[in-house]
């Protein structure tokens, strides 16, 4: 037996072993699995920003029990197994591919991704072009995924001046609502939002996923603030804010002397 496929069925083996013999495996649920399965898949996420391919490794692991423990759950309700989730994804790939297993000719990934979408409309699987997008998805990533979804239909700026042009329109309209003391705090956090998701737009006509480059920021900041934690000669709330940024100022010397 192929080394992927024999060590993919050690895993269906314990997972069948855990089910009928474990008592906490017994107990759970899809419902009570969503939750530990996001925190899966944000380690997975921290492994790769980390550039930590042992941990991505680890969580890979960790997201393939979890997939294999909801097909067991499915199989035990007469639902679907891991046999049916496996070929129902293959024969999605291949009916969204014509370019590889039809005649139909591409020209690059933007076509690949419309021809994706419109599949889907004509199967009728997908009353709207943003019904794919899960709506639980973090407001960052769900605004980039569905400025992605409706691109895909022609509903997109023509050119990247027009988008920086209308990223300046919001925040001059956020401007005038955060100046005005008779704006209710909803009418502010609209306009706030409407400059969050015209920065997010923008920053994808340069190929910028806002949720990728502000997590890298995230992690910068965290690691600055260690050092300056790391570092200080006397508590932080003793310290003035000069003296917190020439720490902060020698950890980004550090960062770039590496």
């Amino acid at each position: 037996m192929d080394k992927n496929l024999k060590a993919f069925q050690r895993l269906l083996d314990i997972m069948d072993d855990l089910r009928e013999k474990c008592p906490w495996d017994r107990k759970q649920t899809m419902k009570t699995l969503r939750n530990l399965t996001i925190e899966e898949t944000y380690e997975l996420v921290d492994a790769i920003l980390d550039e930590d391919l042992v941990g991505v490794k680890e969580e890979i692991g960790d997201l393939m029990l979890h997939m294999v423990f909801y097909a067991k759950i499915g199989q035990e309700k007469n639902a679907f197994d891991i046999g049916d989730a496996l070929e129902a994804v293959c024969d999605k790939l291949v009916e969204r591919h014509p370019h590889i297993y039809g005649d139909v000719k591409v020209k690059d990934e933007e076509e690949v991704k419309q021809n994706w979408e419109q599949i889907k409309l004509r199967k009728g699987k997908k009353k709207s072009v943003l019904s794919g997008v899960p709506h639980s998805l973090p407001a960052m990533v769900k605004a980039y995924r569905m400025q992605e979804k409706t691109k895909q239909v022609g509903f997109e700026w023509a050119e990247k001046e027009d988008v920086w042009l209308k990223l300046l329109e919001e925040i001059d309209e956020l401007k005038e609502v955060l100046n005005d003391p008779s704006v209710s705090q909803a009418r502010r956090e609209d306009e706030f939002g409407d400059v969050l998701f015209s920065l997010i737009n923008f920053g994808r006509y340069y190929n910028l996923d806002a949720e990728t480059s502000l997590a890298q920021v995230n992690q910068k900041f965290y690691q600055r603030f260690q050092y300056i934690e790391s570092n200080a000669s006397k508590p932080l709330k003793e310290m003035s804010l000069e003296e917190m940024d020439q720490l902060w100022d020698q950890a980004k010397r550090k960062e770039n002397q590496t």
